[in-house]
């Protein structure tokens, strides 16, 4: 399969996206109730995605085969408020499973090409779908440096 990679604004993609946002969403959903943390239903916020993309914080990666989605990323970047380095903060990394073929590698490396010339200090990412991610993660020089917890109200 032949696999290539996009930068592009929400507008532009959310409706072929929309399919794989929902199916990600019960993914975690589901493995989120499994540990017992319930979630609200998928009630997207499209206006706050839409805002964030056009004013340039929000960046969505499209990865398509044979011109299909079958994966993609939504990454913010910002300025932490600690130092100023320009750093990055996933909001949703997926690939559909069945393209779970090392084709996220390819995903990873145009992200992590792009923010790196954008001037990016770190990347931050959090596994919640599937946390054998994380393994994958380090063999792709991340580091742990945090844990995520919930608390649910």
């Amino acid at each position: 399969m032949t696999y290539a990679v996009s930068l592009e604004t929400i507008e532009q993609s959310y409706a072929e996206l929309e399919p794989l946002y929902r199916q990600h969403y019960a993914a975690m959903w589901e493995r989120m109730a499994a540990q017992g943390v319930q979630m609200s239903s998928y009630n997207p916020r499209f206006e706050q995605y839409d805002k964030a993309s056009k004013e340039g914080w929000l960046l969505t990666f499209v990865m398509r085969s044979d011109g299909k989605a079958v994966g993609y990323s939504n990454i913010y970047v910002t300025n932490d408020m600690h130092n100023g380095d320009l750093i990055a903060q996933e909001d949703t990394i997926y690939v559909v499973p069945q393209h779970r073929n090392g084709s996220g590698r390819l995903l990873a490396r145009f992200v992590h090409a792009e923010l790196k010339a954008r001037g990016v200090k770190r990347l931050n990412v959090t596994t919640a779908t599937d946390l054998r991610v994380s393994k994958w993660l380090e063999r792709q020089g991340y580091k742990h440096t945090a844990h995520c917890m919930t608390l649910t109200f």
